[in-house]
């Protein structure tokens, strides 16, 4: 039977080295969670709620705010690679950490996948003659994060602040320079959206926040995750949820009803501000938000291959560590490779809302993670951070990620439950062959 995480001693040859701090966690988790979906959102809320769009923002950032504040209970508690995977494991025994592994693994891979292929379309768009060649794209973009992160975890993680630094940019001219120029009675509520239409959007927009699952999966290279993880997570909330609710209020108040049909939205909101130059902009900030992405997931979703290595789930060379540069190159290797098949093939597309169910089922097992971390606390843990509301967030956090799950059609369930099984069936293959 697989054994449950283990602590990775610092003296360990295969011990990953501790390098990031808090900026670099917090930039990992923007970087992770700013992708290609807030080019495209501002038009599908405001097609579903009009000016009344905020409340959906403001909604689900509760609940992920939530969600997130269980997350980080239980990252400053138990400093493991693998983040969920690990907090769950800790907390719950191996099952259920192979369970929450698969989870994070599907959401990371086919995320990674689907963000990839916009983003060739978009170097397509920007740059015509790269247009015939998105496979050649692909490729060179993915070796260059596998070999970029192949380097040390130190010089990837300078190389994700920058890229967030990057493509953050554009994003503030539209969302802090848009609101010097909006029309205020573009953002007048003529007729408040039902409570189902906002629990509807809201479900939609949990995504847009998802992203701290996938970045701290690198938690075995935090310093200090009693202080560094708490405060990343708060740090990197708060800055998007802010920039979430301007950049809303900027395209609304800029193209009014416009907006709603806008296919590039805060694209042509800039361009409708400031001209054509700002348009470009806005464009070439999409592709290296894509971009800075890419190499996010680069970093935290191998780390995930080499935990479950690690504990026996997957073949023990996935767990090896570069006795030089000190990163998990094999399971870099492995997962670049799987994200670029997936991106060139294009088969992964069914099996995307499947992702997006894992994701609230995942954090459904933080939850009853951080519970248990509190309220046992598990040998091997440590004492963990002072939280506001960490008590009681669990408790919160739950109901309302159900109450999230009743937005899944019949087909949806089915499909997870079928995922679901084929995993059990892996892991009692794996714990009879071992």
């Amino acid at each position: 039977m697989p054994p449950a995480p283990t602590p990775e001693s610092s003296t360990s040859p295969d011990s990953l080295v501790r390098a990031i701090g808090t900026l670099g966690l917090a930039a990992a988790i923007v970087n992770v969670t700013v992708g290609a979906g807030i080019f495209q959102l501002p038009s599908n809320v405001a097609r579903s709620l009009g000016a009344a769009a905020p409340i959906a923002y403001v909604v689900c950032a509760v609940a992920m705010g939530l969600i997130v504040l269980c997350i980080a209970d239980a990252g400053s508690r138990v400093s493991l690679t693998g983040g969920p995977y690990a907090y769950v494991g800790a907390a719950l025994g191996p099952y259920a950490a192979f369970l929450s592994g698969v989870l994070l693994w599907m959401l990371g891979a086919f995320a990674t996948a689907a963000v990839a292929t916009v983003f060739a379309a978009s170097v397509g768009q920007l740059v015509p003659a790269l247009a015939p060649w998105q496979p050649g794209v692909l490729l060179a973009t993915f070796g260059f994060w596998a070999v970029v992160n192949m380097q040390g975890v130190a010089l990837a993680a300078r190389l994700n602040a920058t890229a967030t630094v990057a493509k953050l940019a554009p994003l503030l001219l539209i969302g802090v320079g848009g609101l010097f120029v909006i029309r205020t009675e573009h953002l007048a509520v003529a007729v408040w959206p039902p409570a189902a239409d906002i629990a509807r959007t809201s479900l939609l927009l949990v995504f847009a926040f998802a992203g701290v699952e996938s970045a701290l999966v690198p938690s075995g290279e935090v310093r200090d995750t009693v202080r560094t993880v708490p405060r990343a997570i708060a740090l990197a909330m708060l800055g998007i949820t802010a920039l979430y609710l301007a950049l809303q209020v900027s395209a609304q108040g800029i193209l009014g009803a416009a907006l709603a049909g806008a296919s590039t939205p805060l694209a042509d909101a800039a361009g409708t501000a400031f001209g054509g130059w700002a348009r470009a902009l806005l464009l070439a900030g999409a592709a290296i938000s894509m971009f800075g992405y890419l190499g996010g997931m680069t970093l935290a979703v191998p780390r995930l291959v080499f935990a479950l290595a690690r504990d026996g789930y997957l073949p023990r060379a996935l767990a090896n560590v570069h006795p030089i540069h000190r990163t998990p190159q094999a399971a870099i290797a492995v997962q670049t490779v799987l994200a670029a098949a997936l991106a060139i093939s294009g088969t992964f597309e069914p099996l995307a809302i499947l992702a997006n169910v894992s994701a609230l089922a995942l954090y459904l097992g933080c939850a009853v993670a951080a519970w248990r971390l509190r309220s046992t606390a598990p040998a091997g843990t440590a004492a963990g951070a002072r939280l506001p509301l960490a008590g009681v967030a669990p408790f919160l956090a739950v109901p309302v990620i159900l109450w999230l799950l009743t937005g899944l059609t019949r087909r949806e369930w089915i499909g997870f439950g079928a995922c679901v099984a084929a995993a059990s069936a892996v892991y009692l293959v794996a714990r009879r062959w071992r």
